[in-house]
């Protein structure tokens, strides 16, 4: 089963794009990171009049069985909840999501139960819930390779519907400590830097969560992409990082959420360095891994709000910026008409 290529961006077009920005009705850099995205989106694309008329945001759901080691403060069917939720259009995300007319997908990536079908939902199922990671390997590699195959497909038909941005989202109890275990195996980082507060641990439950993840890490040496994912990851991290190997191959831009999002990014980035190049950042989560994560990877979130709920809350957000950014190349006068006048 052979992975999505991911064409590497052809950056001689940054010369023009920037020369276009200089050139436009405003002080050359006065509109700072902004002309920066605008930049990015251009050499995504591969043109000078860059789009962003469509973001589609995919909230990969699945369910863990590290639960069982009492990583989360929540009980593993919240999952199932949440996805009643968001299909309901009442979740946090999908509030977001309307501000900024972002359409919001569901992807049943793993969850641990049989779901009616929905019309904003994707069978795509795995499995039910991933094993326990502290004790055995989460996913075989054939899952791991279904679930990255899977993930791609959905990207690549999201582009060919006519999606724009692929804005990455996810939900799943026990899913930050997954993510600190690739995150610690894939940045790489000191597995203590990688675990937070998750869903909200008091003392306590932080404690038992670091000692659980440090059980699973303990366990295998893995370290190469495919086998971290397979001794530590979740069906909706591996089916993430597919998504945006399938996003990259179809030459779209990547929007990425939050901790959990950026972890399957960056396991995506390590199969395929590429990806990296068509990746934005949608913001810098309170999580305690993800800062650090960033600054592996060498990127800066478009914003910094104190968020760690996930779902892709934070994407949603930063979507608009994105318009905002390719209308500056598209939309804005250039310098010689304002000096030139009328006439």
């Amino acid at each position: 089963m052979a992975l999505p290529h991911v064409p590497p961006i052809d950056a001689a077009l940054e010369p023009k794009l920037r020369a276009l920005l200089d050139g436009k009705a405003k002080p050359p850099g006065s509109l700072g990171r902004l002309e920066e995205l605008a930049v990015r989106i251009g050499l995504i694309q591969n043109r000078l009049d860059p789009r962003i008329g469509r973001t589609d945001l995919y909230v990969f759901a699945g369910d863990h069985g590290l639960t069982q080691e009492g990583v989360s403060a929540y009980p593993a069917a919240v999952t199932i909840a949440m996805v009643g939720l968001f299909l309901s259009g009442r979740s946090s995300v999908s509030a977001l999501a309307k501000a900024g007319g972002v359409h919001v997908r569901v992807v049943d990536a793993g969850v641990d139960a049989d779901l009616p079908e929905h019309p904003e939902m994707i069978s795509a199922k795995i499995r039910r819930g991933t094993r326990n990671a502290a004790v055995e390997p989460a996913l075989s590699r054939d899952e791991v390779l279904t679930a990255l195959l899977r993930g791609a497909d959905i990207a690549r038909e999201a582009a060919a519907d006519g999606a724009d941005v692929i804005a990455l989202g996810e939900m799943g109890i026990g899913n930050s400590s997954s993510a600190a275990l690739v995150m610690h195996r894939l940045a790489p980082a000191p597995l203590d830097d990688c675990v937070g507060l998750g869903t909200g641990h008091d003392a306590e439950g932080l404690a038992r969560k670091r000692a659980a993840i440090a059980k699973a890490a303990a366990r295998s040496d893995a370290a190469h992409p495919l086998d971290v994912l397979a001794e530590f990851g979740g069906c909706e991290i591996a089916m993430m990082a597919g998504a945006a190997l399938g996003a990259a191959s179809a030459r779209r831009v990547i929007l990425v959420d939050g901790f959990i999002s950026t972890a399957a990014v960056l396991a995506a980035i390590r199969l395929e360095p590429a990806v990296l190049d068509y990746c934005v950042f949608a913001h810098g989560s309170a999580e305690r891994g993800h800062p650090a994560m960033l600054r592996a990877l060498g990127v800066r979130p478009l914003l910094d709000l104190d968020l760690r709920l996930g779902e892709g809350t934070g994407a949603a957000l930063a979507a608009p910026l994105l318009v905002a950014a390719a209308h500056l190349l598209t939309d804005v006068a250039d310098l010689a008409e304002v000096v030139a006048g009328p006439g």
